[in-house]
């Protein structure tokens, strides 16, 4: 994996070209911070993998959300001491279903997650709604 971030001046960085799209800034509203990166990588990669695991299982999946609560140190380094995801999927199929969807990702699939320190706490939940009906 080849990446290149370009300053933009102040606290600001953005893709450089040829790289994928992103936007980076220090504390500035309505752009995504680098610990917020982070978080977004490691839902993203979860979430990924439980896709893939509920329709690799021929179930269907209607819709899903990803919530993230992260706790940050309070001192520098302000590395992340725990993370908190809830997914909320639409479909018909069981908990068990999810249950191995997550820890798969948590245990084997999810490299991001893997990246990260190994004494940083992760807490996952789920909820299934029932299945959109579309007229």
């Amino acid at each position: 994996m080849h990446l290149a971030l370009e300053w933009q001046g102040d606290m600001k960085f953005a893709n450089a070209a040829g790289s994928p799209a992103i936007e980076l800034q220090s504390s500035a509203p309505g752009v995504t911070s680098p610990p917020e990166a982070l978080a977004y990588a490691v839902m993203g990669c979860m979430a990924m993998d439980v896709v893939h695991v509920i329709t690799k299982g021929r179930r269907e999946l209607d819709a899903m959300t990803v919530r993230f609560t992260g706790e940050r140190a309070a001192e520098h380094p302000r590395r992340f001491v725990s993370m908190v995801m809830h997914f909320d999927l639409a479909g018909d199929f069981e908990p068990a279903v999810v249950d191995r969807a997550i820890e798969l990702s948590r245990t084997k699939y999810c490299s991001v997650w893997n990246t990260i320190r190994p004494d940083v706490t992760l807490q996952t939940s789920f909820a299934i709604h029932p299945r959109r009906v579309t007229p």
